[in-house]
């Protein structure tokens, strides 16, 4: 049985905050959490977000842009949307699942 945490983070491409937050969440809880990130649309890993990430020390290379579409068979315990785009066009999750927003800004 697994009892680790299925997280998803959530945002209009899954190029730039849900992918940093996947990795920032590897990188410090990957003991117990299973962090999974995922877009309403893919427009593939953001070279900046990488380049930060690493300057941070945290390698998000492997990871790939994925579509929420991806994810409708995976039970997941939270989904935490990171842009307003993606929280207001959130698709329904079954009621076990826990919605939260927790809204970034773009950086300049």
């Amino acid at each position: 049985m697994n009892d680790r945490l299925k997280l998803l983070f959530l945002c209009t491409g899954n190029s730039c905050r849900s992918q940093m937050a996947e990795g920032w969440t590897r990188h410090l809880k990957g003991d117990i959490v299973d962090a999974y990130s995922a877009g309403i649309e893919t427009h593939g890993l953001n070279p900046h977000a990488v380049k930060a990430m690493a300057e941070a020390g945290v390698d998000i290379t492997s990871q790939r842009s994925e579509n929420i579409k991806d994810f409708a068979d995976q039970k997941l315990d939270v989904v935490i949307t990171v842009c307003g785009h993606a929280h207001e066009t959130c698709p329904i999750f079954p009621a076990d699942c826990r919605v939260i927003h927790v809204g970034f800004e773009d950086p300049p």
